[in-house]
């Protein structure tokens, strides 16, 4: 059977969790993911991980934070004015709103406090500052 290499296309199936067990992601879901290896298409210590691995091998990879989305940046979260927002527009924890910046870039960030003068916005990953581990299996290797 061919091992995993760089360069190789890898179809694998897995279910990622974090500390607490809760799943973030499972291919149970949204069925197995094909890559190739070297074409940073995912974090670059899963993709070593997966190196000279043949298909039917499972394998557990915990990856720290600093390996995943990175650590939660305090830069990238912001209060704003309630009135940013136009009247009547309803915001709540949770929510996901595209923010426009000077300059034109734009930028998906959660709401995380609502107060009647302000609304917290936090540009951070989800994931960002959390341990995660892959519970992966390799379906398939091909050069």
């Amino acid at each position: 059977m061919v091992r995993a290499e760089i360069g190789s296309s890898v179809t694998i199936s897995y279910i990622g969790t974090l500390d607490n067990g809760r799943i973030f992601h499972s291919t149970d879901e949204h069925g197995p993911l094909t890559v190739v290896i070297g074409a940073d298409q995912l974090f670059p210590a899963l993709e070593q991980a997966l190196i000279g691995m043949r298909a039917g091998e499972t394998k557990n990879i915990e990856l720290p934070a600093d390996e995943a989305y990175g650590r939660k940046r305090q830069e990238n979260i912001i209060e704003v004015s309630r009135q940013t927002f136009p009247a009547g527009k309803e915001i709540s924890v949770g929510q996901k709103l595209s923010i426009e910046f000077k300059g034109g870039a734009s930028r998906m960030m959660i709401v995380t406090a609502v107060s009647e003068n302000g609304v917290t916005l936090d540009g951070n990953h989800p994931l960002a500052g959390l341990d995660l581990t892959f519970a992966l299996k390799v379906e398939r290797v091909e050069e």
